[in-house]
């Protein structure tokens, strides 16, 4: 689940936008710069790897179990302020500061429009009357879009044959999921269509992130951490006016929330930072095809909601064409004279 400023765009970014879960995508890795430059951690990359998987994977169940006791727009505000205090920690153990100038705000504050309030509030709303397994497949659709977009010209990527056709098999895929030719019996729509437009509201972020903030002196952890708080901010403004304070705080649901956005945005975006650092974004961002499988499977198990055969079927499909989006067809070194 994209929560954070994604990868400026480098030479090792092999994708129209970075990846969708990728909620938090990070800069590329460039080391001469302190905050981005590679140290080798006690915890090797594969292990945080699975982590963030299983953390993004969980996050659609816990979103579920959060709209059980509160109102979609309040478990959106409390993931986005839980998320906010994990990075305004990591913030002060570094000693690094919020970013300067009006005009860096100014973007930061769509950045967290589109990447943090609008999408968490649609899948939060969408959870309502869709399982949870859906919302997470929907949200493997985020390259799709992305590629999408960059097909009228929102992005600076060109499109390759076999893109064009990863987006082709992908949008299949999601015909399957959502049984077109059963007419999308026994499916919600607008449950559908909201993690649907949510999952399009991050390569739309991501596109304006990279045209606005790229080359930014600001680290990518100040970076994020505004970003959260200006997010944070603008649903502490629109909670009240569609909601009621709750009368009590469900042990469940609260927890579900603290979770959410303890360890589903604050902690992922934190350890995303660092597998992106030490293997790169192209590796990093593999983490967006193991997130539906986690969330489907956390779905049946836990919460017993039930799988026809089309969704898995059609959700490896999403996730084949997804990945072909990805794909860069390498270059053919020149000819040595």
């Amino acid at each position: 689940m994209s929560t954070a400023t994604p990868p400026r765009p480098g030479p090792d970014s092999a994708s129209p936008s970075p990846s969708p879960a990728v909620a938090a995508s990070p800069a590329v890795v460039d080391p001469a710069r302190p905050d981005t430059a590679r140290i080798r951690p006690a915890v090797d990359w594969r292990i945080r790897f699975a982590v963030l998987a299983l953390i993004w994977g969980f996050s659609f169940l816990l979103i579920k179990v959060g709209t059980h006791g509160f109102a979609p727009f309040q478990v959106t505000f409390g993931r986005l302020f839980f998320g906010t205090a994990v990075l305004a920690v990591a913030m002060a153990v570094k000693r690094d500061r919020l970013p300067r100038g009006l005009r860096t705000w100014g973007h930061l504050a769509v950045a967290a429009f589109f990447l943090n309030a609008l999408p968490f509030s649609l899948f939060a709303y969408s959870e309502l009357t869709i399982p949870s397994t859906l919302a997470g497949i929907c949200n493997a659709t985020s390259p799709l879009w992305g590629m999408a977009l960059s097909l009228v010209a929102l992005s600076e990527d060109r499109p390759t044959r076999r893109r064009v056709a990863g987006l082709g098999l992908g949008f299949l895929g999601v015909l399957t999921v959502l049984g077109a030719w059963q007419g999308f019996s026994g499916l919600d729509v607008t449950g559908t269509a909201m993690a649907l437009l949510a999952s399009l509201s991050y390569p739309i972020g991501w596109i304006y992130v990279r045209r606005t903030l790229a080359g930014n002196s600001s680290s990518h952890l100040s970076l994020t951490g505004a970003q959260l708080l200006l997010a944070t901010l603008q649903l502490a403004l629109v909670t009240p006016l569609f909601t009621t304070l709750p009368t009590s705080f469900p042990t469940g649901p609260l927890l579900a929330v603290i979770v959410l956005g303890a360890l589903g945005t604050g902690l992922a975006i934190l350890l995303q930072y660092g597998v992106v650092a030490e293997v790169g974004p192209t590796t990093g961002q593999m983490v967006t095809y193991f997130i539906p499988v986690i969330a489907t499977a956390a779905g049946v198990t836990l919460l017993g909601e039930q799988l026809s055969w089309n969704t898995p079927v059609g959700a490896l499909i999403v996730l084949a064409g997804a990945a072909l989006t990805q794909s860069r067809t390498r270059k053919r070194p020149a000819p040595q004279p």
